[in-house]
C-alpha cells in the first residue's frame, strides 16, 4: 500500500502497515516511510 509522506512530499511504499479505526468509526491505515522514518496515514480501506 502507498501512502502520502509529508516530510519526503511524494507518495511512498508503507512499511509496517496496521488497519486502525478512527474516532468516527472509518477504516484507516497506519505505518512508517521507509526512507525518513516519519508516521504516514491513509484514510479507507
Amino acid at each position: 500500500m502507498q501512502a502520502y509522506c509529508v516530510k519526503c512530499r511524494c507518495k511512498q511504499e508503507v512499511s509496517n502497515p496496521k488497519t486502525i479505526t478512527m474516532k468516527n468509526g472509518k477504516p484507516a491505515t497506519q505505518g512508517v516511510c521507509p526512507k525518513c522514518g516519519t508516521k504516514m496515514f491513509k484514510i479507507g480501506k
